[in-house]
């Protein structure tokens, strides 16, 4: 006995003709269909979601580069402060060796500088400076062995240093050293008058030791205080009277201090860039 075969019917899907047979197999295409149709989608749609989806890594900038002050470079100033000299007075042959007596010479001082720094080693500060300071330091006392007044006057300080120390940026402290001179003018006057009795000046060498800090307000400006130590030991000079005669050798022996603050203009001056 043959079986009829079931009725047909065609189905259109994606541009082709689909013929199914009647009794649920239409249903059972449609969903075979619908399913591949899914299935094909995911395919498609699925790596670009992925890369879509995929984070990009952070770009790292360096932090911007920190400029550091140098020191390296010249300058020129000037200065003012304060003096305080100690001159001691003994009488030298062919009188007897006499203590005449001492006193202080203080005054203010101002003047110029000058130099040059150069900076290496990280923070290390090495340089030389040369100065000049006008002064009018006077003193005196009573000489009780000759009936005289003793004086001093003290006209000008120059010094050429050297200076060594360390920078924290635009911060120096530095320690310095050198030689050191002076212009003295000295008279003694009797007692009681001011007839001279003799006179003597000098331009007497010395040295230094000193401490300080700069700090630079700008690339082109600093500023500065320090404080000097000067001993000038131990001079005989021989005294005159107004007619060009002998009067004494006296041995003076002196030490002073200096405090000053000045500024200075710099050039060869500015900011290094810092190294990573």
């Amino acid at each position: 006995m043959t079986v009829a075969e079931p009725p047909r019917r065609a189905i259109r899907h994606c541009g082709m003709i689909i013929w199914a047979t009647t009794r649920n197999s239409g249903v059972r295409v449609m969903k075979k269909l619908l399913l591949g149709s899914v299935a094909a989608v995911v395919l498609v749609a699925g790596p670009a979601t992925a890369a879509d989806l995929r984070v990009k890594a952070p770009v790292y900038k360096a932090p911007p580069p920190v400029p550091v002050y140098s020191w390296t470079g010249c300058y020129i100033g000037g200065h003012v402060g304060g003096l305080w000299a100690h001159k001691e007075w003994t009488l030298q042959p062919p009188d007897p060796i006499v203590p005449l007596g001492s006193h202080d010479a203080n005054s203010w001082l101002g003047g110029l500088q000058a130099g040059c720094d150069y900076q290496f080693a990280g923070g290390w500060v090495i340089g030389i400076q040369g100065d000049y300071a006008w002064t009018d330091a006077n003193g005196s006392h009573v000489d009780v062995v000759d009936g005289t007044t003793d004086r001093t006057r003290i006209r000008s300080l120059s010094t050429v240093t050297g200076r060594i120390g360390y920078a924290w940026d635009r911060f120096l402290g530095y320690v310095k050293g050198g030689g050191a001179w002076e212009r003295d003018n000295y008279d003694r006057v009797i007692l009681g008058t001011n007839v001279l009795a003799g006179s003597a000046s000098e331009t007497r060498g010395g040295w230094t030791i000193g401490v300080g800090g700069e700090y630079a307000f700008t690339n082109f400006v600093s500023a500065f205080v320090e404080y000097n130590y000067y001993d000038f030991g131990n001079r005989t000079l021989t005294f005159l009277d107004p007619a060009g005669g002998f009067n004494d050798n006296i041995n003076i022996r002196e030490r002073k201090s200096v405090l000053r603050g000045g500024l200075n203009v710099r050039w060869g001056y500015g900011p290094v860039v810092a190294k990573y």
